[in-house]
C-alpha cells in the first residue's frame, strides 16, 4: 500500500484463472477493507474498473477480463477520495491451494482520510491526552492495530470459494450422462441416489421416485442447467466442459445469485450472513432480522412493500437453492447456517465476517 506508515504488505496465493472483479474481493478481505467504495485497476496506462458507473469516460469494464491479461505490475486502487493506491506484483507460480502466504501492517479503517488522515489518526490514538482521542477511539470500533494472519488466510480461501459437496454429488452421478424418462424427468435411480445421502431433502418417508420428491433436488437441477454445468441434448444429461474446473463451476454458481436476480439475490446473502453471525433461527424470526436491516430500501421481488410476512415469504422462495446449495439447513422448522454458508456467496462471507468482528 502506497505512502502508508508502518507498511502493510500481503504475499497472495490465487486461482491462476481469476478475473478482476473475483481478484477484487479478494483483494479487499486480504488487505481488510469493507468494499465500501470504487475501486479501479491501472496497467500500462490501462484502466479497468466496475461497470455501469460514470466514474471515469475512458474505464474499461472489468467483467470478464483474467489476472493474466494484465502485466506482472500493476495498481489497484480503492476509494477514490481517501486515495488508496496499492501497488501489485505477480512474483510466481504460488502452492496448491489460494490462500494468504504471508502480511504485515493493520488495515487503516475506511474513511479515516487516505495516507495522511491515517498519519493523524495514528498520532492521536497513541496520545490518550489528545482532546480527540476518546472520539477517534469510539469512532475506531473495534479497529485494532494488528494483522492475523490465520484470520485473513481463511477469509481469503472462503472468498474464493468451494464447491458445495451437493454439486459436486450430482455432477458426479452425471457424469457419464443420465438418461432422462419419457416424459422428461430425472430417472428414479439418480433421485434415490440423491436421497440416500440428503435424506432430510424429502418431503416424504418413503423413498422418492421424482426430483419434486425432494424439492432441493429439483431447484439444483434447475441451477445448474441455468448457469451452463449441465447440459441436455438428445435426452441424456451431463456435465459440461465448465464443470470439470472448480473455479468456473463457483463462479457460475454464483452468476445464479448475480446482480440480474435484484432483490432474492440480497435476501440471499444477508440472510446467511445473518445466520452465521447470530446462530439459527426459524424463518419468521430471520425475516424479522433482515427487515431491520433492509428497511425501506427494498421491495419483494413482486415489487411489494416488505414486511415480515412478505420477507417470510421470499425466504420460502429462495429456500430450495439455498438448501440444495449446502448454504442452509432446516432442522424441524429451524433455519441454521449449512456447512457452504460462507464458500459459496462472497456477500454472505463478506457480511458474516463484518458482524462477527
Amino acid at each position: 500500500m502506497s505512502e502508508v506508515k508502518p507498511p502493510v504488505l500481503r504475499v497472495l496465493d490465487v486461482p491462476a484463472g481469476v478475473l478482476l472483479p473475483e481478484l477484487h474481493d479478494i483483494l479487499q478481505v486480504a488487505i481488510g477493507w469493507s468494499d465500501s467504495h470504487l475501486h479501479q485497476f491501472v496497467a500500462e496506462g490501462v484502466a479497468y474498473g466496475m461497470p455501469d458507473t460514470d466514474a471515469f469516460d475512458d474505464e474499461r469494464d472489468e467483467t470478464g477480463v483474467p489476472l493474466r491479461a494484465l502485466p506482472a505490475h500493476f495498481t489497484y486502487l480503492y476509494d477514490f477520495g481517501d486515495g488508496w493506491e496499492h501497488e501489485v506484483e505477480m512474483i510466481g507460480t504460488g502452492g496448491e491451494r489460494p490462500g494468504v502466504v504471508a502480511g504485515e501492517g493493520a488495515c487503516p479503517p475506511e474513511d479515516v482520510g487516505g495516507p495522511y488522515g491515517y498519519s493523524e489518526f495514528r498520532k492521536v490514538l497513541a496520545d490518550p491526552g489528545n482532546p480527540e482521542h476518546d472520539h477517534l477511539r469510539e469512532w475506531a470500533g473495534n479497529w485494532n492495530d494488528s494483522f492475523d494472519l490465520d484470520t485473513a488466510d481463511l477469509l481469503l480461501r472462503q472468498t474464493v470459494g468451494a464447491v458445495p459437496a451437493s454439486v459436486r454429488l450430482l455432477l458426479d452421478i452425471a457424469a457419464g450422462g443420465v438418461k432422462l424418462t419419457p416424459s422428461g424427468r430425472l430417472p428414479r435411480t439418480l433421485v434415490r441416489q440423491v436421497q440416500e445421502r440428503y435424506a432430510n431433502w424429502s418431503l416424504m418417508d418413503r423413498p422418492a421416485s421424482i426430483e419434486e420428491d425432494l424439492p432441493p433436488l429439483a431447484a439444483l437441477d434447475d441451477l445448474l442447467r441455468d448457469v451452463g454445468l449441465l447440459r441436455l441434448r438428445k435426452g441424456v444429461l451431463a456435465p459440461t466442459r465448465a464443470a470439470h474446473d472448480d473455479i468456473e463451476v463457483i463462479r457460475r454458481l454464483r452468476s445464479g445469485f448475480g446482480p440480474d436476480h435484484g432483490f432474492l439475490a440480497i435476501l440471499a446473502g444477508d440472510a446467511l450472513a445473518s445466520l452465521v453471525a447470530e446462530g439459527p433461527c426459524m424463518p419468521q424470526d430471520l425475516a424479522a432480522r433482515l427487515l431491520g436491516l433492509f428497511g425501506d430500501r427494498w421491495v419483494t421481488s413482486q415489487g411489494q412493500a416488505l414486511d415480515v410476512a412478505r420477507t417470510r415469504s421470499e425466504l420460502y422462495r429462495v429456500k430450495p437453492v439455498l438448501v440444495a446449495l449446502d448454504l442452509i439447513q432446516d432442522c424441524q422448522g429451524v433455519w441454521a447456517a449449512g456447512p457452504s454458508a460462507r464458500w459459496v456467496l462472497p456477500r454472505a462471507t463478506a457480511l458474516a465476517h463484518l458482524w462477527l468482528s
